[in-house]
């Protein structure tokens, strides 16, 4: 029973995120991996492409297509895996290029990116250097901050610290277990 209501479960879910995908833009029932990138015709993510749009708000969608990927792959979809980083990835970029360190959408960004390095693309490195990475520059920016986003830039730099405190700790029981070669 538990077998059959997990599958449904998962059907759903795979439904439901490929559906959001899609409004966005990517087709990634449909798009080879050399496609990733390309938005549907009539799609948000299409629109503001063609408008050369970079900001705050371009960042915030291609990263729900990574987190949506992300739901997909941890029901071990492989191929939105690869479009997982992808997306991410491109977030990431216009996200350095167009918000501040303490910008609370970054560092959302950073910190759904790091997790999915360490989670899905097995890469505990790359995590902890992208987590360090943004909670470090955003410690320098603290000051900047103003009160309205304050309050969420400092939760999010905490999750940050939380998962590099937890990673870190995984890392250094692994090297001591002498099972672990």
């Amino acid at each position: 029973m538990v077998s059959s209501y997990q599958t449904r479960v998962e059907k759903e879910l795979k439904e439901i995120c490929t559906e959001v995908i899609g409004l966005l833009g990517p087709d990634i029932k449909n798009q080879t991996e050399e496609e990733k990138g390309n938005f549907q015709p009539g799609t948000l993510l299409h629109a503001m492409k063609e408008k050369g749009r970079k900001d705050e708000t371009m960042v915030f969608y291609l990263k729900m297509v990574g987190d949506y990927c992300r739901y997909l792959a941890e029901i071990n979809d492989q191929k939105a895996k690869a479009f997982t980083e992808h997306y991410y990835k491109e977030a990431y970029e216009v996200a350095t290029e167009t918000l501040a360190e303490t910008h609370p959408t970054r560092l959302g960004l950073a910190l759904n990116f790091s997790v999915c390095y360490y989670e899905i693309m097995k890469k505990p490195d790359k995590a902890c250097e992208l987590a360090k990475k943004a909670f470090d520059g955003a410690i320098e920016k603290l000051d900047t901050l103003n009160d309205a986003s304050y309050k969420d830039s400092t939760l999010i730099m905490q999750l940050l610290r939380d998962n590099l405190t937890l990673w870190t700790s995984e890392k250094q029981d692994g090297d001591e277990d002498p099972s672990n070669p």
